[in-house]
């Protein structure tokens, strides 16, 4: 049922699963007033969320876009912090595309130099190809297998279907280049993406031009080249921070948690709740759990270009070893946890499945403020982890606040109280694995009650 022995472990040893409820054998089962709440005041007392709305502040000074110096900054600061807490700090760095620069591109009709604007697909191969020039509507498969297009440059009309679906039809039925026209309604030729695999030059012409082509075609053959050069994306850097605490040597039971945020923002964006205040959560949760006693490896995660499509935590995933994964038992992701106008937490997770992460949320959100239900929903740096069958969930507020993603997301619309709320929930949730009490606590006075909670069909 589960993936690895360390996830079996925890759950033979601290939670035995019912159907929709957390229930565990425990002398006593625990309340709000009883052992396990004394345990989670270890942690949640200690939170301060005066410190956390500090941090947001200080991050959300300026945009911390990904590969830009105010990412960098943002970087040093959080290496910093963990450092100044104790732990064992590294900044891992990962390549990132940045702008796109279209290089020269050129189109040629039966020996005749093109008259109007070109410009390449973003993504696109540097190559040149002569070839007969075909027609082929929208791109749908219908149209495309009518065409017989092996050995041709296919002419596209923009619109309908998306640029992937629209070049592999024609790539895949033996076209070798593509000029794509823009769709009705449009103007200029500043659109188009080729995506991996797709090695096929394509360049982007106006509508207008391109209709003219379709006349033009319905008269004569054309040869036509299409030449992309000097194509390519700017490289940018990004990076992880990465801060480790290590468990009592001889408490170890080779587990591991990991606890994370991203600290990126979008372009122009402050991104107070998107994500400083997840950064604020992983940075309070760090100081707080550095001097607890665990028998468990804690790691604390910042991603970098989480806005470009999760780069960062796909990069630290993918440099895992098997027996990092293995030992792997949950993966806490803290995303716009703070913000004032947003709906009631929840948690999320891929596949919209119990995990033990929502279980030990849940239930810590029981001991602590109100059952937390949860959802489904990717979109965020939980995926990685939940990719690689490591128990992973995200925990936001939702529906999200009206300034997402916008220059408005700043510190005023952030609430302390949320600040404070998901902090002593992850807190609380990622204390009962990790102390150095688990591996007996079925026979302890300390284990959460029985907890049941609920799937929320809620939007984002």
């Amino acid at each position: 049922m589960y993936r690895n022995k360390a996830i079996a472990a925890v759950l033979s040893t601290t939670l035995l699963f019912g159907s929709g409820a957390l229930s565990v054998a425990a002398e006593n089962p625990g309340n709000n007033g009883g052992s396990s709440h004394a345990f989670d005041n270890k942690v949640i007392k200690k939170i301060d969320a005066d410190a956390m709305y500090n941090t947001v502040d200080l991050l959300s000074k300026q945009p911390r876009e990904a590969g830009t110096e105010g990412e960098k900054i943002a970087v040093e600061y959080i290496k910093s912090k963990f450092e100044e807490y104790g732990y064992e700090t590294e900044l891992q760095p990962f390549k990132l595309e940045g702008e796109w620069n279209a290089g020269t591109s050129s189109v040629t009709l039966n020996g005749t130099a093109f008259s109007g604007d070109v410009r390449s697909f973003s993504g696109s191969v540097n190559k040149s190809v002569t070839a007969p020039l075909e027609f082929v509507g929208l791109g749908s498969p219908t149209e495309v297998e009518a065409a017989e297009l092996e050995g041709k440059i296919a002419l596209i009309e923009r619109g309908v279907f998306n640029f992937y679906d629209k070049i592999q039809n024609v790539l895949d039925a033996g076209a070798v280049g593509v000029i794509m026209f823009n769709r009705e309604g449009a103007s200029g030729n500043n659109f188009g993406y080729t995506y991996d695999g797709q090695n096929i030059p394509a360049v982007a012409i106006t509508r207008e031009e391109g209709l003219e082509l379709v006349d033009q075609l319905n008269t004569e053959t054309i040869e036509a080249t299409v030449s992309v050069e000097g194509a390519s994306y700017e490289m940018l850097t990004s990076y992880n921070v990465i801060a480790k605490m290590k468990p009592n040597p001889n408490k170890d039971t080779g587990q591991i948690v990991m606890i994370g945020a991203h600290h990126d923002s979008v372009h122009g964006g402050p991104g107070a709740n998107d994500d400083a205040s997840g950064v604020a959560g992983v940075l309070e949760l760090a100081r707080i759990l550095a001097k607890t006693p665990t028998d468990t490896e804690i790691r604390f995660l910042t991603f970098g270009a989480e806005e470009k499509g999760l780069v960062g935590s796909y990069h630290y995933a993918s440099t895992l070893t098997e027996e990092e994964v293995n030992n792997t038992v949950a993966h806490f992701q803290m995303d716009m946890i703070g913000s004032k106008d947003a709906g009631d937490l929840i948690m999320f997770t891929p596949d919209g499945e119990k995990n033990l992460v929502t279980d030990l949320g849940a239930a810590a959100g029981a001991r602590i403020s109100e059952v937390v239900d949860y959802g489904e929903l990717g979109r965020s740096d939980h995926v990685p982890f939940y990719n690689l069958g490591i128990p992973a969930a995200l925990f936001i507020h939702a529906p999200l606040e009206p300034w997402y993603h916008t220059p408005e997301d700043t510190i005023d619309h952030i609430s302390k109280e949320k600040l404070q709320q998901v902090a002593e929930i992850v807190g609380a949730s990622v204390y009962q694995i990790a102390r150095k009490d688990t591996p007996a606590l079925q026979n302890a006075r300390v284990a959460p009650g029985p907890v049941d909670y609920d799937y929320d069909d809620r939007p984002l």
